[in-house]
């Protein structure tokens, strides 16, 4: 056996603004709680806002945000009578972000003496009724990454239980008693057990596209005590025993070099060229023929589409004709390759191990971030907003930002940077807000030649921080030389140099894009 080498490994378009006047139409309007009211626009009050602001920027400058991020199967077999089908791989959380490591503000303090995690986990399945027997407690561990991680290792979905697809409810609370936040996952399938008939591609949500997110593990003899998972640690791919890792499944292009695969859409099948992606770390395995496996043989001849919780075998491409070859293998918590052998009595069989026979399954994370560091409130942070996609739109005078998303509400005001944005609450899936004008980024404004990115954020109505991916760029559509602010210039055309500056700021083009 060899071992493996691991080779390490948005989207804009241009918009048109316009300035905001100062108009009636742009009044604040606002209910008896603070909160808009649908259909109108407000904005904090000046004075509370400059504190406001202050406290934006230092959260922009300090990166104090707090991640919760759930990774999980799309799929859950479900478990009949006594059985207990553990979910596989298991549902894991991650809190990552320096926000977990800074001393709360005065008002959250900690009490004297108290010691432990600062922050535990409970999980179970949407609709259960939350007793110790249906909800799992999560001991989180620091990782190397100082990511902090804990795992569900022992939750199930029974046959009493008929609903077709369900979420997991992750609640964290806080050392002390405080509750966090109650947080839920993607949507998942329940299914009997795995399709053993030729899957057809119009049962979608059973097939794997490419492109999608998989998990790969190997199960010796049936044991769940044996399940590895694989996984990458130190930049090494590894048989993990006890955390897994999600792989970018792409279809590859057989006709390029190695090491150059642009991904390919569609539905991955049997017999086809892929190559696995770390999601974390962007650490490719080399690309691979990904073969059916069956009675631990690998199917040389089938060409169906991959199907959910599917035994399945990664060929090395470029061995001898016939039913050998090297095949993707573990040897305990290493991953290496296997020599395999023709099959004796069928020339489209090639005969493996156990150790490289995996099963493939789809995945699916939903990451959460906030940063209480603002907040004087004991209030949870959920729901926490997500925002999916931006939409510009407007003319004339006035230009609009739409922001879709999910958990939105009326409590929320966008902020560009350290500007909040006048906001308009519409429905639990979008916002609407005023771009602001340039000239609220700074007094220098007239002198910049540069464009201007701003990051887009929420900001619940106590002060509760929501940093998002995207962010917002100004980019002048053309250049008027001119001096610093320091510079002389004739007086009869400072004026004119001024308006035609401003012109150009307000004639701009943006450009939505999502930070990688």
């Amino acid at each position: 056996m060899d071992p493996v080498g691991a080779d390490p490994s948005a989207h804009p378009g241009p918009l048109t603004h316009l300035s905001l006047p100062d108009s009636s139409e742009a009044r604040p309007r606002s209910g008896a709680d603070g909160r808009s009211l649908p259909g109108s626009w407000t904005r904090s009050s000046p004075e509370p806002a400059a504190v406001l602001r202050e406290g934006v920027r230092q959260c922009l400058q300090q990166q104090c945000e707090q991640t919760v991020r759930i990774l999980h199967a799309k799929v859950a077999q479900k478990s009949y009578g006594n059985e207990k089908r553990f979910f596989c791989p298991p549902p894991c959380v991650y809190l990552a972000g320096p926000g977990w490591r800074v001393k709360p503000v005065q008002g959250q303090a900690h009490q004297a003496g108290e010691t432990g995690p600062i922050v535990c986990g409970y999980m179970g399945l949407d609709g259960a009724s939350g007793s110790a027997a249906e909800t799992q407690k999560l001991n989180f561990e620091e990782q190397p990454d100082s990511r902090e991680f804990g795992c569900a290792k022992t939750l199930y979905i029974s046959d009493a239980d008929k609903r077709k697809h369900f979420r997991l409810v992750l609640r964290l609370v806080l050392r002390g008693g405080r509750e966090l936040g109650t947080f839920h996952s993607r949507l998942i399938k329940v299914i009997s057990k795995p399709s053993q008939k030729k899957q057809s591609l119009k049962n979608t949500d059973l097939c794997i596209s490419s492109g999608s997110k998989v998990s790969l593990f190997n199960r010796l003899r049936s044991q769940t005590v044996s399940t590895r998972y694989l996984s990458v640690e130190d930049g090494d791919f590894v048989a993990s025993a006890r955390q897994w890792a999600a792989f970018t499944l792409h279809l590859a292009d057989e006709h390029c070099s190695q090491g150059d695969f642009p991904p390919r859409e569609g539905y991955v099948h049997y017999g086809s060229l892929v190559q696995l992606i770390c999601t974390v770390t962007g650490i490719t395995l080399p690309p691979m023929i990904i073969r059916k496996v069956a009675k631990q043989c690998a199917l040389l001849d089938v060409d169906e589409p991959i199907s959910q919780l599917h035994k399945c075998a990664f060929q090395f491409p470029g061995g001898p004709p016939g039913g050998g070859g090297t095949y993707l293998c573990l040897a305990t918590e290493k991953v290496v390759q296997f020599q395999a052998s023709p099959c004796p009595k069928e020339a489209n069989k090639a005969v493996l191990n156990d150790s490289s026979c995996w099963t493939i399954i789809g995945t699916e994370s939903v990451e959460f971030s906030f940063s209480t560091s603002l907040a004087c409130t004991r209030e949870p942070v959920t729901p926490v907003p997500l925002i999916s996609t931006l939409e510009l739109s407007g003319g004339g005078d006035v230009a609009t930002l739409e922001l879709h998303g999910e958990n939105l509400h009326a409590g929320l005001k966008v902020w560009f940077g350290e500007v909040e944005a006048e906001t308009m609450y519409r429905s639990p899936r979008s916002l609407v807000c005023v771009v602001p004008d340039i000239a609220a980024f700074g007094s220098d404004w007239r002198w910049l030649r540069t464009p201007i990115t701003v990051p887009v954020s929420l900001v619940r109505a106590d002060g509760l921080f929501y940093p998002s991916a995207f962010s917002f760029t100004y980019t002048p559509e053309y250049s008027v030389r001119s001096g610093p602010p320091g510079a002389s210039a004739p007086a009869a055309d400072a004026d004119a140099l001024l308006e035609s500056i401003h012109h150009e700021f307000t004639r701009t083009n943006f450009h939505l894009f999502i930070q990688t």
